[in-house]
């Protein structure tokens, strides 16, 4: 029987935490990453919680390309999750569920590109989120985006349970590799 996602979610969690306390680099850009950035994207990305892998270096290569950058903000658990405009001169705030995003105010942005933190991925590039599906709204939203996971390389597992809505991403990047598809 396979594990469930609420069991896998749990047990990945704790190895994305005690892994982020060891690792030695964060994931950094490729050459294809690179290739595809330009002046007056959207890149969306975040700022790490929970061990998660921290995303910055793909960032500030956006932004030396030219690239706006966009983080998420969420106001409840059922609103869609929206990307705003962010710039590292101004400030965060608090938000749900620990998040430090964007003020409400700031313009809200279409992505070019989604730096997406994950729970747990697979070889065929399938995503385990946090479970409240803000990531899949997104993706369905803005379907040509280019979906790239951020992750620890320990947080791969053999097969990820899917569902009908999920959207696979188009590349993870680890500490160690690059995994396109």
């Amino acid at each position: 029987m396979t594990e469930d996602k609420v069991a896998l979610r749990a047990r990945m969690r704790a190895a994305r935490i005690a892994f982020a306390g060891t690792a030695d680099r964060a994931p950094t850009p490729s050459p294809e990453f690179l290739a595809r950035l330009g002046p007056g994207l959207t890149v969306a990305s975040y700022v790490p919680m929970a061990g998660e892998a921290d995303p910055s270096a793909l960032a500030r290569a956006a932004v030396e390309a030219g690239c706006v950058i966009a983080l998420p903000h969420v106001t409840t658990r059922d609103a869609p999750m929206r990307f705003l405009a962010w710039d590292s001169e101004d400030d965060l705030i608090p938000g749900v569920f620990g998040l430090h995003q964007p003020h409400h105010e700031s313009p809200a942005l279409a992505p070019d590109i989604v730096l997406t933190p994950l729970v747990a991925f697979d070889a065929a590039l399938n995503r385990l989120g946090q479970g409240a599906g803000y990531y899949d709204r997104a993706f369905a939203a803005f379907p040509r985006a280019w979906r790239i996971g951020i992750a620890w390389s320990v947080q791969r597992v053999e097969a990820l349970p899917v569902e009908e809505w999920d959207l696979p991403l188009h590349a993870v990047v680890t500490e160690q590799e690059w995994i396109t598809s």
